[in-house]
């Protein structure tokens, strides 16, 4: 009788350890499906940050050699403005000629110029050398330029440095309103 009650007990058991065997395998496989799920994103997020840095590389590889550039440019440029009358005019052609080819290669690579004098000043691309009392122009407005500003696509290379106007001081105003009326 004893033999009859054990082979009876044992089908139940075998069920239920199959039962707690599917559960575990069942737990198992969702356990690594999530982890593949995560590891998926991952990748996917790695493959377009790669992507993205790539792309920087290639916008912004040549960033350290036009900035190395930029003098040869400011002396070409300030060679013309100084060059006088009796400087043979093929020198001076020259020099434009040479200046011209050498902006015109820059901007293929995204050199430009920052826009300043007549403009609002813009903290991100001005660097303020100097402010000039002026009442002929609004204030804050840049006067003057001192040295040419670059941006490498959408990135300031070098600031331009400027000359911003702020408006004369009251007793300013007021000694040349009497200088004004003594004049007449």
């Amino acid at each position: 009788m004893n033999e009859e009650l054990t082979g009876a007990q044992e089908p139940e058991h075998s069920e239920a350890a199959s039962v707690d065997e599917t559960e575990r395998l069942t737990a198992e496989l969702q356990e690594a499906n999530d982890k593949y799920l995560r590891l998926y994103a991952e990748f996917e997020n790695f493959k377009k940050r790669v992507s993205r840095d790539k792309e920087e590389l290639i916008k912004y590889g040549n960033e350290q050699l036009i900035a190395e550039l930029l003098p040869v440019i400011d002396h070409l440029e300030m060679a013309l403005d100084h060059a006088s009358n009796d400087v043979a005019s093929g020198l001076v052609q020259g020099v434009e000629i040479t200046l011209r080819e050498l902006k015109k290669t820059l901007r293929k690579f995204g050199l430009t110029e920052i826009e300043a004098e007549g403009k609002s000043f813009d903290p991100l691309i001005h660097h303020a050398m100097a402010q000039v009392e002026r009442d002929d122009v609004d204030e804050n407005m840049v006067v003057e330029e001192y040295r040419k500003g670059y941006m490498l696509n959408d990135k300031v290379i070098r600031a331009a440095m400027v000359a911003v106007s702020k408006k004369p001081a009251e007793e300013d105003i007021k000694e040349k309103e009497i200088h004004i009326k003594e004049e007449e």
